[in-house]
């Protein structure tokens, strides 16, 4: 039963790391020097979903953490 969880671990951590490298940055960095910052705006959409399997993810993850860290304390 623990080998499942830190598999499921360690497959919901991978994904949560490619998940936030796909997020957009909040800033806008280079592209407000030559008004480049509102060019792509239209897809937030995307953004919600993403946010959302983002958070489904990171509960996954902390849910596994807390079953191994208290399987380990047992």
């Amino acid at each position: 039963m623990l080998t499942f969880v830190w598999i499921i671990q360690i497959i919901s951590a991978v994904l949560l790391i490619l998940l936030v490298l796909l997020h957009s940055p909040k800033g806008d960095g280079l592209g407000a020097i030559g008004g480049a910052a509102n060019l792509f705006t239209s897809q937030k959409s995307a953004e919600k979903g993403l946010n959302h399997v983002t958070y489904v993810l990171s509960g996954i993850f902390m849910v596994c953490s807390f079953i191994t860290g208290f399987h380990l304390f047992t």
